[in-house]
């Protein structure tokens, strides 16, 4: 009989909460400086990774590229600033995102996240919406001096579980989540419905689905 695995290590932004619109909301807060914006909710989803500030660059490409002289920095603390202080205005868990919690914690089933969001904000929003005691580690983008795709900050997160590679999976939505899953050889399932600027059949996860209520039962194939 097959068995869920020992640990799973979950992606935070598109993959396990929809915060899109709250990013979008920081990034509309700072376009205007440059004569830019707005942003939809729509493109953002396409524009996610790497942090803030990268993201802050995209929108910029994408409403008529990075002005000469624009103050990028001056730009991501502003929006950094705005976007902590509206968290949670509109961001959500995905459908399922608790009960498949659930599920695997009463399996057993040890939970982390491996997040390049800073950890601060991490904790905060998973806090906020009452996930946080699901996970036994929860790592950012600037909780060590590399951040995904880089192995180590998934086999930090894993080790921070007292989990071995072999005995984990990472879920994600992303390249950079397929990407350190390959670096750190974790096995890795891609959510179809996340942030990425690829489509996610062509990302190579080891497999994909289009809700996390199909999660459990997909996680036995790696058992």
């Amino acid at each position: 009989m097959s068995s869920l695995p020992r640990a799973v290590v979950f992606d935070l932004d598109g993959t396990l909460v929809d915060t899109a619109p709250d990013l979008t909301a920081a990034l509309n807060h700072v376009l205007p400086r440059v004569e830019r914006g707005p942003v939809t909710v729509e493109s953002v989803r396409t524009m996610v990774g790497q942090g803030l500030r990268k993201l802050i660059e995209r929108s910029l490409v994408a409403t008529g590229g990075v002005p000469d002289g624009a103050d990028i920095d001056a730009m991501f603390v502003s929006a950094f600033e705005f976007y902590r202080e509206h968290l949670i205005d509109q961001s959500v868990p995905f459908p399922a995102a608790r009960d498949v919690l659930d599920h695997l914690t009463n399996d057993g089933v040890t939970l982390g996240v491996c997040t390049n969001k800073p950890a601060a904000l991490s904790e905060t929003l998973l806090g906020e919406l009452d996930l946080i005691d699901y996970f036994a580690a929860i790592l950012g983008g600037d909780s060590l001096a590399v951040k995904k795709p880089e192995a180590e900050h998934l086999l930090t997160t894993l080790a921070h579980m007292n989990v071995a590679t072999q005995d984990a999976v990472m879920i994600g939505d992303s390249q950079a989540d397929i990407e350190v899953a390959r670096a750190a050889e974790v096995p890795v399932v891609a959510v179809s419905y996340g942030y990425t600027m690829i489509p996610v059949n062509e990302l190579g996860a080891d497999a994909i689905i289009d809700h996390l209520a199909d999660l459990p039962e997909t996680l036995l194939r790696f058992t």
